[in-house]
């Protein structure tokens, strides 16, 4: 028996070689291409989605925002944002910042040093998180989650940064990287309030303060291209396992459109599917197949019932030109999935995956009452911190470049601001001149009003 082969662990079906014993092949190819289909939420899936959904002249900044984004939060993330999120604690809701670019630090064993969780008396419930894949694929992975989320763009690329930095990084740490919240047992399987309502608020926060669109483009807005939006939409849905709840999602936003409206609307459809995405995010794998058809009516009604009824009754929201609906879409619907989960969160399926061991949602009885009151707890953190950090951030970036755009450029659009347009309609090489392919110094000083006159001009 000396001469036996070491036992190894069923994990692992490889021997020797040049793969350290600590790594699984199997697991390291599924991080990496699961990290890939998410990523392709944000390139090309919201890039298609945002450029498509607004109106035409605003295609290039819309597209152009998210794809800058993508870029410029990888750059952070590597750079100090990864270790702010999942790194050593710092305080119990931030991380120490720190690179991650060393390739021994990326070549080593995946782990998220302050995710142990202790019972009160000081003994170890739950080990440090150690997958068996390398670092390098555990900070992609997150990145790609990071990554998903009317300004100047100039204000916009540094808003990117900054908000990443002081107010993602905290989310992440309290709800994934073994904060308070997550060693309070708070669930967000994969990212309803770290992701959703974090940017659906800091979205309505930032529209407050950029301000509204011109009178005529808030009366009318219609999308450039809904095929488009429609194939962006899809290709977001089509890598996550959500289609349960996203596909009832988008039925009962449909149905009540027919209902209350006389016809059925694509970016109607859109919306409810989003909202199905986003409701089932906290929940993804924590509950039963039932529950998500639940939680998917759920993600139809009431999304729909804040935008289409709240919205136009109060005054607040009234005021704030939420161009895209976000704090609808990802606000109110990340806040009702996470809020949900606490509801429906499988015994069972819960020891499996959280740090906290025996929880359950309220359905379930026993303790699961006190998971309900954690879930609201943790949704009050994060949009608390959210409406604080974005004001603050906003109104520094303020001091430096003005947010909001001048009137003709919110007239013009792309062209004023980047000097280029989605589709040219005018002669090949012509450059845009507002005299000849605008409105009139009249529709400018009036905010884009002008009287019912058609001008010989080009509508954007």
């Amino acid at each position: 028996m000396d001469n036996a082969a070491p036992t190894i662990p069923s994990a692992y079906n490889q021997a020797g070689g040049v793969s350290p014993d600590w790594l699984n092949k199997g697991d390291n190819a599924w991080e990496m291409t699961a990290s890939t289909l998410v990523g392709m939420q944000s390139v090309p899936a919201l890039v298609i989605l945002y450029g498509s959904i607004v109106k035409k002249k605003w295609a290039v900044n819309s597209a152009f925002m998210a794809f800058y984004a993508f870029a410029a939060v990888l750059l952070c993330w590597v750079g100090w944002a990864y270790k702010m999120s999942f790194g050593e604690k710092l305080i119990p809701m931030w991380g120490k910042a720190g690179t991650t670019l060393s390739y021994k630090y990326l070549l080593s064993q995946a782990d998220v040093p302050s995710s142990a969780h202790f019972h009160k008396d000081g003994s170890l419930e739950t080990a440090t998180l150690t997958p068996f894949f390398p670092m390098a694929s555990l900070v992609y992975f997150q990145f790609v989650f990071a990554a998903i989320t009317l300004v100047f763009f100039r204000a916009w690329m540094l808003f990117v940064p900054l908000w990443l930095t002081f107010s993602y990084t905290v989310g992440a740490f309290s709800l994934w990287g073994g904060g308070f919240l997550w060693q309070w047992g708070v669930i967000d399987y994969a990212g309803g309030y770290v992701i959703h309502l974090s940017s659906g608020v800091a979205g309505f926060v930032a529209a407050y303060w950029v301000g509204p669109r011109l009178t005529k483009d808030i009366e009318r807005f219609p999308p450039n291209n809904v095929l488009l939006m429609l194939a962006g939409a899809v290709a977001s849905i089509a890598v996550m396992n959500t289609n349960v709840c996203a596909a009832t999602s988008l039925l009962v936003w449909t149905c009540l459109d027919v209902l209350v409206f006389g016809k059925p609307s694509v970016i109607g459809a859109v919306q409810g599917m989003i909202t199905g995405l986003v409701v089932i995010t906290p929940a993804a794998g924590l509950v039963q197949g039932w529950a998500a058809l639940v939680m998917g009516i759920f993600a139809g009604s009431v999304p729909w019932f804040t935008m289409m009824v709240v919205h136009k009754r109060s005054s607040m929201l009234q005021n704030v030109d939420d161009t895209l609906g976000v704090f609808h879409t990802h606000a109110v619907a990340g806040l009702v999935g996470g809020l949900l989960v606490g509801c429906f969160a499988e015994p069972t399926l819960c020891n499996y995956f959280l740090p906290v061991l025996d929880e359950r949602g309220a359905f379930y009885g026993g303790i699961g009452g006190t998971q309900f009151g954690k879930q609201i707890t943790g949704a009050l953190f994060v949009i608390a911190w959210n409406v604080v950090i974005t004001c603050i951030i906003l109104n520094v970036i303020k001091l430096v470049i003005p947010l909001r755009m001048t009137a003709e450029h919110l007239l013009v659009g792309d062209d004023a601001e980047h000097g280029e347009e989605a589709c040219a309609l005018w002669g090949d090489g012509e450059k845009f001149d507002l005299s000849k392919h605008g409105a009139l110094d009249a529709d400018i000083a009036n905010n884009g009003m002008g009287d019912d006159q058609r001008h010989p001009t080009v509508t954007l």
